[in-house]
């Protein structure tokens, strides 16, 4: 693997470590600026919403760049929003500087997973994928922990500057080590746009949601679920979501290399694995050994699907895959949204917390029946070069 894809790692480490260190430094946010709990989770709300909405916008700003260029500039608004977090005098600046941000999470993973999979030979492409989306899953198990831990010792807005540092660094990597001929390429806005003509392309997006929506339906609650079904301590529960945290960056790895060898037999298998072990963890949440085992094989299942629908969805659209590439970043937000209310309604319609997985478990069966409908075509254009092996 190229070096180059290190700087695309080390960028989606700070852009995923600025996504969510703000759930560790929620109460301190809120003290800070005398607004409630609630009014300060919709800085994650907001941020989710941006994502969703300005990836495609972004893209298409940045069509007639090229990639490296594009790169580097959405780096700089990705400095910039995270020093407008550190300097924010209220809570209104503050949201917005969460939107600023926002603005290049979209178009800078979905550019650049397109960027990764061209550095490497055909065979190669979802290793690439996930080697840059394993920054991602780092920011998990180390950015957040540590960001939540710089925050508390010196205040919130230390951690925006640390992130914003992280930030300057990578652009600085970027800007040294992407090869500029094989990242030259501009984009034909006209033809990027008539990958919404396109039946596949819908399908592997479609495909995302459920994925994701399937993770998230588990994961939003699944502090709760360990808390009082489990019956783990706080210290437990911390100590748990570091095991996820590790079971996402291996299944990232994994799921990279299975996409390579088979792409849409693995998404086949990743979604009947996904249903299977959720349905598992209705009942092993109630034993602390089962429910360590269950969710550790459920966050290596979830994520080892990223890098295969990441590819697919460029796959679909290998004409013109910088705005497909992005559209499936919104995707994935989607499915974070549809994910917890799914969870959500479970508990609202008096489910048993370890019963709230079921709805992920029906989240995952939609995934399957599109990726089983997927593998069964017969056009011109297959769902990946493997596809039929």
């Amino acid at each position: 693997m190229p070096a180059s894809l290190a700087a695309l790692a080390l960028a989606a480490f700070g852009i995923g470590t600025t996504e969510f260190v703000i759930l560790g430094l929620l109460s301190n946010v809120a003290s800070d600026l005398a607004v409630s709990i609630p009014v300060a989770g919709w800085l994650v709300t907001g941020y989710a919403l941006a994502v969703a909405i300005g990836a495609p916008a972004m893209a298409i700003a940045t069509a007639k760049l090229p990639r490296k260029q594009a790169l580097v500039g959405l780096m700089g608004i990705f400095i910039v929003g995270n020093v407008l977090c550190a300097v924010a005098t209220g809570y209104s600046m503050l949201m917005l500087a969460r939107v600023v941000t926002a603005l290049c999470h979209g178009a800078f993973f979905g550019i650049g997973a397109v960027v990764a999979s061209g550095l490497v030979a055909e065979d190669k492409r979802a290793s690439a994928v996930a080697l840059m989306f394993t920054g991602l899953t780092l920011a998990n198990v180390l950015g957040v922990p540590l960001g939540t831990a710089l925050g508390q010792a010196w205040g919130w807005r230390a951690t925006f500057w640390a992130v914003a540092l992280i930030g300057v660094v990578a652009l600085a990597a970027l800007v040294l080590l992407l090869p500029r001929e094989a990242v030259q390429q501009k984009t034909d806005l006209r033809r990027e746009l008539c990958v919404f003509r396109e039946r596949g392309v819908w399908m592997a997006l479609g495909m995302t949601v459920f994925s994701s929506g399937s993770m998230f339906a588990m994961f939003t609650y699944i502090a709760p679920i360990l808390g009082e079904v489990t019956g783990l301590s706080p210290h437990a529960i911390s100590g748990t979501l570091l095991v996820i945290g590790v079971g996402l960056t291996i299944g990232n790895v994994v799921g990279g290399r299975l996409a390579d060898w088979k792409l849409m037999p693995t998404l086949v298998g990743l979604f009947i694995a996904m249903a299977a072990v959720q349905l598992i963890f209705t009942g092993a949440a109630h034993s602390t050994i089962g429910a360590e085992i269950a969710v550790f094989a459920w966050a290596m299942i979830a994520f080892a699907a990223v890098p295969a629908l990441q590819i697919g969805v460029v796959t679909q659209a290998h004409e013109a895959p910088n705005l497909a590439s992005t559209l499936n970043i919104g995707a994935f937000n989607v499915g974070n949204a549809l994910g917890a209310w799914a969870g959500g309604r479970m508990i609202l319609a008096g489910a048993p917390l370890n019963f709230v997985p079921l709805a992920g478990a029906l989240l995952a069966i939609g995934g399957l029946t599109l990726a089983l409908f997927a593998l069964n075509r017969r056009p011109a254009r297959t769902f990946g070069p493997s596809t039929a092996q």
